[in-house]
């Protein structure tokens, strides 16, 4: 049981919020292909241009995290109606890393295990016209070596079908492509000009390797390495980025497609989908009329984590609207960037909105420096969705240490009911261990991404 005194109210209030996840970057635009190698996260500063999720009509973010320290894990991956495809790679792959990490590092599946963690998360590369481009990021540090990877994977809105990143170059140019690619990486210090061949005359190998591309701002094609991939693991990852007028020329129909829509975006994205669900948040205006004086009567609060979701959030709100009761809400940075209509309503019904971090990592394992970011960035979301920034965090898996409170202003809020519904997926079970365990002015742990866990608070 983790513990932490909290301000006691009858489900504290708040307010959700979001700006665009990415801007766009900027990327040299001279003639020349450049080689970089990259080492820890420093692959999220890609000059690729970003996206703003909440533009995407009917975009549900699939989350699934724990807060067991012992078992932390965080993942997800974006479902966009009419790239069904797609998101059945996404999710197979997640799915298929999440079992993996469970089995090697929590006992039994559950929880017990030591050392590890695993995030997955993902960026949009782009949304625009038939085209959907995202880039899931793993960090697994129960894995060798850095356990950090990425791929991409593409969506062909005009074909109907879902693409590798391979995808982007014509069969009949790969030839000249991987020769290109050679050229660039080999001489570089760590990258073995024999083991580059192999690697690149394997099918296997091949599409392994090249599983991460996507265009630069000016229409460049960046092809990122994790680390092991064309070199030995002690020299890093490698990026070579090829620049527009060179990469055209190798690029398949849908390459080129995916090339423009990068450079010069459409107003919308259109998939061709079926249907497409409702955008609308119910709204709930709080009355400012509560004077719950918890000194004199009993009180807790309820939080929940991990959102906001669609449609999970919509029908808690509704629910918290049903019994006048008020809650706080730690949302996540890349959640409230697709959602933030969720996260205005969850503030102007009176609830508290608070930073639980960009993309859920363990924040005592990051450096200052990256620490700032996820909760920065966060705030920054909340507060442009909301109009005011939070004052509360919630680190992930309770998991603080000076390093992270010295790198914030934020008062930290951790729990006293730990229901654990996010690993028993049972509405009954929850609203039983917060009825017989929540004592006066106890905290309750909960996640508004879990339908179980929202269909648990009526009771």
């Amino acid at each position: 049981m983790r513990t932490h005194t909290m301000v006691p109210a009858l489900m504290l209030l708040g307010a959700l919020s979001f700006t665009a996840t990415c801007s766009p970057a900027s990327s040299a635009s001279s003639d020349t292909a450049t080689v970089s190698t990259l080492t820890g996260s420093s692959r999220a500063s890609s000059p690729v241009r970003g996206v703003d999720p909440s533009k995407i009509k009917g975009l549900r973010i699939v989350s699934d995290n724990s807060e067991s320290g012992s078992c932390p894990f965080a993942t997800s991956y974006p479902d966009v109606p009419g790239a069904q495809a797609m998101t059945v790679a996404m999710k197979k792959y997640v799915q298929q890393r999440l079992a993996t990490f469970r089995s090697a590092t929590c006992e039994d599946g559950q929880d017990g295990g030591e050392g590890g963690e695993l995030n997955i998360s993902h960026r949009f590369l782009v949304a625009s016209g038939d085209v959907l481009g995202v880039r899931l990021t793993t960090e697994d540090h129960s894995a060798a070596g850095s356990g950090l990877s990425a791929r991409t994977y593409w969506y062909d809105g005009g074909a109907g079908a879902y693409r590798t990143a391979l995808g982007l170059v014509a069969d009949g140019s790969r030839g000249a492509f991987l020769d290109a690619l050679k050229a660039r990486l080999k001489g570089r210090e760590g990258v073995d000009a024999a083991y580059l061949d192999d690697v690149f005359s394997d099918a296997d190998s091949r599409a392994a390797a090249l599983d991460d591309m996507a265009f630069t701002a000016d229409g460049g094609l960046r092809v990122a390495f994790d680390r092991g991939d064309v070199g030995v693991p002690a020299a890093g990852a490698f990026t070579v980025t090829l620049p527009r007028k060179t990469v055209t020329p190798w690029l398949s129909s849908f390459g080129k497609r995916a090339q423009h829509q990068t450079v010069r975006p459409s107003p919308s994205l259109e998939l061709g989908a079926g249907h497409t669900p409702a955008p609308s948040v119910t709204t709930h205006t709080d009355s400012g009329r509560d004077r719950t004086n918890c000194k004199r009567v009993r009180c807790i609060a309820l939080t929940f984590d991990d959102g906001p979701a669609a449609p999970e959030t919509r029908t808690l709100l509704t629910y918290l609207a049903r019994y006048h009761a008020r809650a706080t809400f730690f949302t996540v940075g890349q959640n409230v960037a697709a959602h933030p209509g969720l996260v205005r309503a969850e503030a102007k019904a009176g609830h508290e909105v608070g930073n639980h971090s960009w993309n859920h990592p363990d924040l005592t394992r990051l450096t200052r420096r990256q620490i700032v970011s996820q909760l920065s960035r966060t705030s920054a979301a909340i507060k442009a969705a909301t109009g005011k920034a939070p004052t509360l965090f919630r680190p992930p898996y309770g998991a603080i240490n000076q390093t992270v409170r010295n790198a914030t202003t934020l008062s930290p809020v951790l729990w006293d009911v730990d229901t654990e519904d996010w690993k028993y997926r049972d509405s009954d079970k929850v609203a039983r261990t917060v009825i017989n365990k929540a004592g006066r002015n106890d905290v309750v742990l909960m996640h508004d991404i879990h339908r179980t866990s929202v269909a648990a608070v009526p009771r």
